[in-house]
């Protein structure tokens, strides 16, 4: 059963926190993660990517460099623009994005139910990504960026979310990109117990988004472990590193967009060629300059020489009897991007790119009039079908999910 307790935050003064918040540390590449840091110089992005502190083309990943970001948050505390709270509670974090909100509880979970399988991974991780974050949370003592989970609806849970929502939050603001978000405070012994009593009855707990800062916060856990068992004889298991911090949300609150896939050529062949090929598998039909949004399970849409197509997927290459297999973004790799256009690994081939629904699908048009021939719009992955993915100890292939609103980092630190 779940393990997913209480902590002291350590929070920005309620009135800087939108001058704090940023999205993720991965969504920017190194110049725009220098460009965003230079505008707002609260932004955690600055400790989140402290090479933006250094000289272009300094190495990122030196020790040095993770040495600044722990020195800017112990001046950030010091002048008080952080302030840990004296009680561990837990906290209600609700984001809201064209009018739809979803609220989460930000605690910190077990490492154990990590390596158990308590907490279910649907994506591997890369050890080269994953170092970066080991040593960034290792040199602060601190996880920074939360772990996005989602669990199944929980009426106890729900109704202490709904109690405290009914309150006025201690922060309130929507940030530059139009999103609002608003956080409480759970600090009633008698709601702690009933949200920490909830989520021991649960078995089963996902990870949404997030699986390289997971698995980093869980080796970092695990080296402080066996270090304290080295000097020891044994470990405090209620010790902070023994837990990360995550924020978790009902699935039924949540909102999957497509990861739209563009490739840079046709492996050899014309475009009469391609269409020809693709139309014994497909049930193809061009719609001229009209973009396509599929609306349904087993629909895509194509943009290829200034013309949009909609696909139908036949029966024949349909398999719904494995929960990978009957995934739209397995039925395109497996059926046209492998065996037609010669992409055997996703993850490495430099011939195709994934662009996130967010962008929407102009930004499909835009790449292929630049650099790519062909492009894919994709009918989003559905959060029970991650669910039955990783029940299964299956994994989806890459870039088979964008979660949008993205959680915002410097908000909440735990710190062990």
């Amino acid at each position: 059963m779940a393990n997913i307790r209480t902590f002291k935050a350590l929070r920005p003064d309620d009135l800087l926190a939108d001058k704090v918040a940023a999205l993720p540390y991965d969504v920017y590449n190194r110049a725009e993660a220098r460009e965003e840091a230079l505008k707002q110089p609260l932004s955690f992005l600055n400790i989140d990517r402290p090479e933006t502190q250094f000289e272009e083309g300094h190495d990122m990943y030196a020790p040095e460099v993770y040495e600044k970001a722990k020195e800017m948050l112990l001046e950030q505390i010091d002048r008080g623009i952080y302030k840990q709270d004296e009680k561990a509670c837990y906290y209600i974090y609700e984001l809201t994005m064209d009018g739809r909100a979803q609220t989460g509880i930000v605690a910190a979970a077990a490492v154990d139910d990590y390596v158990s399988g308590v907490i279910k991974k649907h994506e591997n991780t890369r050890a080269d990504k994953e170092q970066d974050r080991i040593n960034h949370v290792d040199t602060l003592s601190a996880q920074t960026g939360p772990i996005f989970l989602a669990y199944r609806k929980n009426d106890a849970i729900s109704a202490v979310v709904s109690k405290i929502k009914a309150t006025t939050p201690v922060v309130s603001f929507v940030s530059s990109d139009g999103i609002g978000h608003r956080v409480w405070i759970i600090s009633d012994d008698s709601d702690i117990s009933a949200v920490n009593n909830a989520f021991s009855g649960i078995s089963e707990i996902y990870i949404a988004d997030g699986h390289h800062r997971a698995a980093s916060a869980v080796k970092v856990g695990l080296k402080r472990r066996q270090q304290e068992q080295e000097e020891k004889g044994s470990y405090d298991p209620d010790a902070e590193y023994n837990f990360f911090l995550s924020v978790l949300f009902p699935e039924n609150e949540l909102m999957i967009l497509p990861y739209n896939r563009v490739v840079k050529d046709l492996n050899g062949m014309t475009e009469d060629e391609f269409v020809d090929r693709i139309s014994g598998i497909f049930e193809v039909e061009s719609v001229g300059t009209t973009p396509v949004t599929p609306g349904k399970k087993g629909q895509f849409g194509m943009f290829l020489d200034d013309k949009w197509y909609s696909l139908k997927a036949r029966p024949k290459i349909l398999d719904d009897s494995d929960p990978v297999k009957s995934l739209d973004v397995s039925v395109l790799q497996d059926n046209v991007l492998k065996p037609m256009l010669g992409i055997d690994d996703p993850k490495t081939d430099k011939r195709i790119d994934f662009v996130g629904g967010i962008r929407g699908l102009e930004e499909l048009e835009r790449r292929v009039h630049t650099d790519m021939k062909v492009a894919f719009s994709m009918y989003p992955t559905s959060i029970g079908e991650l669910f039955d993915v990783a029940s299964a100890g299956l994994l989806m292939p890459p870039k088979s999910t964008w979660f949008e609103p993205k959680l915002r980092s410097g908000l909440f630190i735990h710190r062990f």
